[in-house]
């Protein structure tokens, strides 16, 4: 199942968030600054300077939300910019999620989501000709980059291509030279370690008489004079300077720096990031640059040895979206995305280890985001039934607890910095399961329990539990349990806990994953936990008086939850349109642009409603009703079926077999206006309805 470029691309995943995680906490600080403070910058700093390392940062949530075009246009080798643009569309919520909130002309990312909001689509809207120069040619393009490489093992001209369309959205010039090099650099790495080989490789693909291919030429030149990484550096400062180029954070300086970087650390991961981060200047996008290339070239057994880089980050991602089911996640899930997106382009098979599972724990090394109480955990091949590796628990004591998380938890919630969006990943009413193995050599039978934990009022964690599991030495079991109702609290945590006689215990996790359609009742209970699950894709989220009151200025706004993986289920609210154009509920959610709809359209009637690239009415009916009058919606989505229920009648029913959402959460959906509702109920559909 491990095959060289999966193992590959998940090292150049891994490499990239390092790198992120390690240059943020003292982004944009200058080289003389960094030296004094924090010396040669050889391993995470954010303990010193007292912030979280695992953050929300644009570079890591664009890079594998952006990707997800390929997905959403059915793999299309001729993705268009334009799709790459609609996707940024979807999956960015204005002024929340994702990008720099800068401002027009000052942020890049920021005035080009404005263009494409006014109709104005790429490539124009990151092109010079409409933004000019310094903010086309900012640094973004080559931040959000890697996951075109990524898919593209070997092939860098294709890698090089879609960069240029990807980056095309955003920025222009200069700025999409740079995101070519980067790019080609990741694709070739999978097939070549040579860097005059690699480097002239990537040149190809960029103008032979333009500054990025002239600054490339120059710090290749310096390197090869033996000049240490430190005199190198003041060159690019002399040359090629924040002082010569316009702007917050220009791209050429910073390409300068990764280049720098990956010359002079000698082929050695550590080393590496340590240029990229001494340097200075935008340190988290240059250092995630090196990372994800570095880890590509070297392979999973470049990251070991030496410093632990991967033990403190445990895998773990946060990409907040308008998707918001897809934002607890890990580095191993996020490889695997990005490795089939490439197997599919190319019209390869997918893979799905262990049956899709979830938490398969295949990838070397690998503990997707599982954190140990009083035990010790580790990935070793072995103790699989139909994969090769698992996960080791150690106990330490009579009780130990490996729990990962479902939905961050109120200490990551106040980490600060790019906003924090999210939905659960799993919820009351769906079936967890796992396979687990107790070491042949334990003393005694160990109880293994299934367990969740929320945090009802943002102060301690409560545990719920299954009735334990009795293991003997060398047994094993699949446990499975159907998730209970928690009173309207999000889940927040989902692992084991093993009790034994002894400590020095051993367990093995096989797998973990759930499934099936959700049943819960999301209201308002003590503490702001329930509220929190809910994506604010809306002006304003409330609750005065009702739980729900949400408000829409201008346009269709969406408060959004659940999970891309649900797929047959109904949705139900008594909504209260106050001042509205249209009121509903909405399933198969899949961002801000993805969705079907039941709505209540002013002036009278019902509707339900397709938004994918633009707004299709399915079917309408008249329908009698005032603003401030309250109304039972459900909508049943089934298969390709969609029926809209309106007080109990049923009175609309389509089937949609053009390009179909299949999948997706739900949301409370509102154009200009207000409107409220005390509960919003999601579960099997109700057969005779």
């Amino acid at each position: 199942m491990l095959t060289e470029t999966l193992s590959r691309t998940y090292a150049g995943v891994l490499g990239k968030i390092i790198g992120v995680y390690l240059g943020r906490p003292f982004e944009g600080w200058p080289y003389r600054e960094i030296l004094a403070k924090l010396g040669e910058v050889e391993y995470y700093v954010h303990d010193r300077l007292n912030v979280p390392l695992v953050v929300t940062d644009d570079d890591i949530s664009g890079t594998f939300t952006f990707l997800r075009a390929l997905e959403d246009y059915d793999y299309s080798p001729n993705l268009t910019p334009e799709q790459i643009g609609q996707t940024w569309l979807n999956y960015i919520i204005e002024n929340r999620t994702i990008l720099w909130w800068g401002g027009m002309g000052m942020s890049t990312e920021h005035t080009a989501f404005l263009r494409m909001k006014h109709g104005i689509m790429p490539p124009a809207s990151g092109s010079i000709a409409t933004n000019g120069p310094v903010v086309a040619e900012q640094i973004g393009a080559q931040i959000f980059i890697d996951g075109w490489g990524l898919i593209h093992p070997g092939d860098p001209e294709k890698a090089a291509d879609f960069a240029r369309r990807a980056g095309s959205v955003s920025h222009d010039g200069m700025a999409i030279h740079c995101a070519q090099v980067v790019a080609a650099l990741e694709a070739m790495a999978f097939v070549e370690s040579d860097w005059d080989r690699l480097f002239d490789t990537a040149l190809t693909f960029i103008p032979a008489d333009g500054v990025i291919r002239r600054m490339i030429d120059d710090i290749r030149d310096w390197h090869s004079q033996g000049l240490d990484w430190q005199s190198g550096f003041e060159k690019i400062e002399a040359h090629y300077g924040y002082d010569k180029y316009g702007g917050n954070c220009h791209t050429v300086p910073n390409h300068a720096i990764i280049i720098h970087a990956l010359l002079h650390g000698n082929g050695d991961f550590g080393r590496s990031l340590m240029i990229a981060n001494t340097c200075g200047w935008d340190t988290d996008c240059n250092s995630g640059n090196v990372g994800c290339i570095m880890g590509v070239r070297n392979g999973l057994d470049g990251l070991a040895g030496g410093r632990d880089w991967r033990g403190p980050v445990a895998d773990k991602i946060y990409l907040p979206t308008a998707d918001g089911g897809r934002c607890v996640t890990d580095a191993a899930r996020e490889a695997l995305y990005v490795y089939n997106s490439g197997r599919v382009l190319r019209e390869e098979t997918p893979i799905a280890p262990k049956s899709g599972a979830r938490f398969h724990f295949e990838l070397p090394g690998s503990v997707q985001g599982f954190r140990a109480e009083n035990c010790e955990i580790d990935n070793i091949a072995g103790h699989s039934l139909d994969g090769h590796r698992s996960l080791v628990v150690r106990c330490l004591g009579k009780v130990a607890r490996v729990l990962t998380e479902t939905f961050p938890t109120p200490t990551v919630q106040k980490m600060g910095g790019y906003s924090l969006l999210a939905s659960p990943t799993v919820y009351a009413g769906q079936t967890v399961r796992l396979r687990v193995e107790a070491d042949e050599s334990n003393q005694a039978q160990v109880a293994i329990s299934l367990i969740l934990t929320c945090y009802p009022d943002g102060g301690e964690p409560q545990i719920t539990r299954r009735t334990a599991e009795q293991l003997l030495p060398g047994g094993a079991g699949i446990v499975t349990w159907d998730l209970p109702f928690v009173h309207g609290n999000p889940i927040t945590e989902l692992g084991i806990e093993i009790q034994s006689n002894d400590a020095g215990e051993r367990v093995y996790l096989d797998y973990l994953t759930w499934d099936g359609a959700p049943s819960t009742t999301f209201r308002q209970v003590a503490g702001d936990a329930w509220k929190q699950q809910w994506v604010c894709g809306v002006s304003e989220h409330l609750s005065w008086g009702e739980p729900f009151r949400i408000v829409q200025n201008e346009g269709t706004g969406l408060l959004m939850t659940g999970c891309r993986e649900w797929t047959d289920y109904e949705v139900e609210a008594a909504i209260t349109p106050h001042l509205a154009e249209t009121a509903g509920i909405a399933a198969r959610v899949q961002g801000m642009k993805r969705y079907y709809a039941l709505e209540l359209v002013r002036g009278g009637g019902v509707r339900l409603v397709k938004a994918l690239d633009g707004e299709e009415l399915l079917q309408e009916a008249l329908f009698e009703w005032e603003l401030g009058e309250t109304h039972l919606l459900r909508l049943q989505v089934v298969g390709n079926d969609l029926v809209g229920i309106v007080d109990g009648k049923r009175l609309l029913e389509a089937s949609d077999w053009d390009r179909p959402l299949l999948r997706g959460g739900i949301a409370l959906v509102l154009k200009e206006g207000r409107m409220s509702t005390d509960e919003v109920r999601v579960g099997p559909v109700i057969v005779g309805d």
